[in-house]
């Protein structure tokens, strides 16, 4: 009888316990913040700075027929917005729901922005243009190209990591190659859109290389770094036509040839303008990616826990209904905050976003805000801020805006 009170005893403890700790780690919840947009605005890019403050760049539509990438910075400690400032403002900056400009503070507190500026006649000619700021956004210095220049073909989808050094590494697609190649029998270009890979150092494009000859037309590019080195993940494109996604590491000086992330086997002839997105902490790698592989819609996320040099089975996050159009923060070593978008019946969708463990079990998702399933969406963007992730999109409209707010995975 006694050995039953005991046991009795012990597990009531256990249950305490069990309750005091779910309470230390609250469900996902949201937190609006005010958007410093105004106007007819889209295509919003978050990114945290070394000092824990949130830089936010937008496009905006003038009326004088111009298009202005213009950002401002969050105080995650006042909560308040710097006033808006511009980067640059022209009438050919090539402007596209899935391509879009970012913006990112170096660790010597330099900015450093990328846009999209047309280079042809061509209705996807343009090329990638890197420039810097020094003194908060109030001036911008020239700007360098990541891919050859002077060759009137794509050049986009880009990536922009900064390291501990003041530089920059940067991921692309270059169509380049193709542009310079006579065309094939159909006329179309004869050689494949390739991955590129560039730094940027003190002020310019210090060097440019090809990391993969053969890639997917027009999906985003994810690069990360672990302790070992880089991770860059895309969407790759066999000679058969299999546009699955691929992981390449920075080992040793070089890129390691391209494996597959997980081997889906989406047979697809044409681009699905739906990229990667991928996550970093210590060597744990968090990615995620939207297929249509067998005729299924959905959203997966694969972690690794070497740097990328192997990944785990794939386990599935969305509704039934995917868009895509993925971001992934990872909190910490387990925890991966994942987001999307989900159809709900006809042009209808919702952002969405939940929490994933390593070992494949969820929190049920959180409706961050209706949406639509057309490309005037766009992509929402994240990044990790301390108690969670700061998350952007736009919201369509006539005119369209882009919303700004914090989700939030430990108590206040």
């Amino acid at each position: 009888m006694h050995l039953r009170r005991w046991s009795l005893a012990l597990g009531l403890l256990a249950l305490a316990t069990a309750c005091r700790t779910a309470e230390v780690a609250p469900p996902l919840a949201l937190e609006a913040l005010t958007s410093p947009v105004a106007g007819d605005a889209a295509e919003p890019f978050v990114a945290t700075a070394p000092d824990g403050r949130v830089t936010l760049s937008w496009l905006a539509k003038e009326a004088d027929s111009t298009t202005a990438l213009r950002f401002a910075t969050w105080n995650p400690t006042t909560g308040a917005w710097s006033a808006p400032q511009e980067v640059v403002r022209r009438r050919d900056l090539f402007v596209n729901w899935a391509d879009f400009p970012s913006l990112v503070t170096l660790s010597d507190g330099t900015l450093l922005a990328h846009w999209l500026q047309r280079n042809g006649g061509g209705r996807v000619h343009y090329d990638v243009h890197l420039a810097a700021s020094r003194d908060g956004g109030a001036t911008w210095g020239p700007s360098s190209l990541p891919h050859p220049e002077g060759v009137a073909a794509e050049h986009g989808f880009v990536s922009v990591l900064p390291d501990a050094a003041g530089g920059a590494d940067v991921t692309l697609l270059d169509g380049s190659a193709g542009a310079l190649a006579p065309p094939g029998p159909d006329g179309h270009a004869s050689v494949p859109m390739q991955f590129g890979v560039a730094r940027w150092a003190e002020g310019a494009v210090v060097s440019r290389a090809i990391a993969d000859s053969s890639v997917c037309d027009c999906c985003q590019t994810a690069l990360a770094r672990t302790t070992r080195g880089l991770v860059a993940v895309y969407r790759d494109r066999s000679a058969e036509g299999i546009r699955d996604m691929a992981v390449i590491r920075h080992v040793d000086g070089a890129w390691t040839a391209p494996a597959r992330l997980h081997e889906d086997g989406w047979a697809i002839d044409f681009c699905p303008v739906n990229g990667p997105a991928v996550s970093t902490v210590g060597d744990t790698v968090a990615a995620v990616w939207f297929t249509g592989a067998q005729d299924t819609a959905r959203v997966q996320v694969v972690f690794s826990t070497d740097a990328g040099a192997t990944f785990g089975a794939p386990v599935r996050i969305d509704g039934g209904l995917p868009t895509g159009r993925v971001d992934v923060e990872l909190l910490d070593g387990d925890r991966a905050l994942v987001s999307w978008i989900e159809r709900v019946g006809g042009e209808g969708a919702e952002v969405r976003a939940r929490i994933v463990r390593r070992d494949g079990t969820m929190e049920t998702p959180l409706v961050v805000s209706p949406s639509a399933g057309t490309r005037a969406s766009g992509f929402p963007r994240m990044t990790r801020v301390a108690g969670g992730a700061v998350i952007a999109w736009t919201l369509p409209g006539a005119p369209s805006t882009v919303k700004v707010a914090l989700l939030r995975t430990e108590a206040k």
